[in-house]
């Protein structure tokens, strides 16, 4: 007979009560093996999305509408308002679709054409898209809602660099064409990847990596938009002011901001809600999103102070203005950086980012001899191009910073060095630069030839307020 240690016995037949339990469970534990959306990720999400709203309605439209002629206040308010608008609606029909599906380096595919496969309405599921942890997913409707948010106010900023003198049906048309043609690649080049969990061997893993966009591949590291958004958006900003001629007067009437308050107002706005921005890139309420929130907090501070120093020692007095104007620089020279840097480089990218700026919209601005309006090319592409420069630096574990995944499948992390990193930002920064110059060039000529770019003379004299809404911002 058999010993007990090699016996062996015919299991039990199950009764027919536990069978039918087994049965009735098996889709549930199907579903198991399927990870959900956490519930925490998906709210700080959700507020991120609010968050970055608030910096374009209300908070740039106040910044921006502080800084003109009483007489154009209203028109700055309408071209951010409608503009947003716009931008969402040209999102959710398109954009999305072409920035986050794959499709090539350099462009995405139609797979998600007015959203679709977002939501089933017959079986009440939705999509999920990824995030950058493993078996981590998000609910794709709300990453396309914070996409959403990015890409309208990316446009927006463009506004700036142009008021006072361009039609209002210029500026709606102006932003399909650079939005259609600049936008969409540039994100898609920068951020769009296949996500951790598609990595599953290293035999597979250069072939996967091959779907990403062309940045992305590079190994081009931007957190939250100094590529996509501020040097994209400054650069086109640039091209406007020179394609459309200065404002008239400019450089013999005084133009002085009519109202400082409500640009501290939209400046202190724009602080709040670049934590949604910067934080919320992270797509996780994890630690990543804690070092971004830190840093865009810190490094703002950090810009304040030393722009203000800086313009106290060359002007003899600190002003509200530059107190603000810092504050956008710190806030645009962290975006790339924040989740990529420890707390020295938000240290250094913040006290260094407000001279920059400083001389940006001050010696720089002198020798391009552009009529910028309100100094996007010198706050937003300058600070942009720093920003992501010292991404590059700061980067390294050796000065504080995380390093970045350097084995998806792995999940390893490591630094290439100084010089290796410093060149893939240089290179991604120029390719920008070139791309978005030569779109914005020609959309804003298709512009001009189709409907004209430019109010008449006695228009622009009276204020785009009256002649071109009917409407004064204030009725005193």
């Amino acid at each position: 007979m058999p010993t007990a240690a090699n016996a062996t016995r015919t299991p039990p037949r199950p009764s027919a009560a536990l069978l039918g339990l087994a049965l009735a469970l098996a889709p549930a534990l199907a579903l198991a093996d399927t990870p959900v959306p956490n519930k925490g990720d998906t709210a700080w999400m959700l507020t991120s999305t609010a968050f970055v709203l608030l910096m374009s309605v209300p908070a740039l439209a106040l910044f921006y509408g502080g800084l003109v002629r009483t007489k154009n206040m209203l028109s700055v308010l309408m071209q951010v308002f409608v503009g947003f608008s716009l931008i969402t609606v040209l999102w959710c029909i398109y954009g999305y679709s072409l920035a986050f599906t794959q499709g090539n380096a350099v462009i995405g595919g139609f797979s998600r054409l007015f959203l679709a496969g977002t939501f089933n309405s017959a079986t009440g599921e939705f999509s999920t898209a990824a995030t950058f942890s493993r078996n981590t997913p998000l609910y794709e409707l709300v990453y396309v809602a914070f996409q959403a948010t990015f890409a309208a106010i990316t446009c927006c900023l463009i506004l700036g660099s142009i008021v006072e003198r361009i039609k209002f049906s210029a500026v709606l048309l102006f932003l399909v064409l650079w939005f259609t043609f600049s936008y969409l690649p540039v994100a898609h080049m920068v951020w769009y990847w296949p996500g951790p969990d598609a990595f599953t061997s290293s035999a597979t893993a250069a072939a996967v990596s091959a779907r990403g966009g062309l940045l992305w591949q590079w190994g081009a590291l931007d957190f939250a938009g100094g590529t996509v958004v501020h040097i994209n958006a400054g650069v086109a900003g640039l091209v406007g002011a020179y394609v459309l001629g200065k404002r008239i007067g400019h450089g013999r009437e005084p133009m002085p901001p009519h109202n400082l308050t409500l640009t501290m107002v939209g400046a202190s706005l724009l602080w709040f809600g670049w934590f949604g921005f910067n934080a919320g890139s992270a797509l996780e309420a994890n630690g990543s999103a804690a070092l971004a929130f830190m840093n865009t907090y810190l490094a703002t501070a950090c810009a304040v102070l030393s722009w203000m120093s800086a313009e106290w020692l060359l002007k003899g007095k600190p002003s509200m203005l530059g107190a603000a104007s810092g504050a956008v620089a710190g806030l645009v020279a962290i975006t790339p950086a924040a989740g990529n840097v420890g707390i020295p480089g938000a240290f250094a990218i913040g006290l260094g980012v407000g001279v920059v700026c400083l001389w940006g919209v001050t010696g720089l601005k002198r020798l391009i001899k552009a009529d910028d309006s309100l100094d996007v090319f010198g706050v937003h592409a300058v600070g942009g191009i720093f920003g992501a420069l010292m991404t590059g630096i700061f980067n390294a574990p050796a000065l504080g910073g995380p390093g970045s995944t350097v084995d998806w499948v792995k999940g390893t992390t490591g630094y290439p060095g100084v010089a290796a990193q410093f060149l893939i930002q240089l290179k991604a920064v120029c390719l920008v630069l070139v791309w978005t110059g030569v779109v914005a060039f020609a959309a804003f000529y298709v512009v001009k030839l189709v409907l004209g770019l430019r109010v008449p003379e006695e228009e622009e004299r009276e204020g785009l307020d009256i002649t071109s809404h009917g409407e004064r911002a204030y009725d005193l």
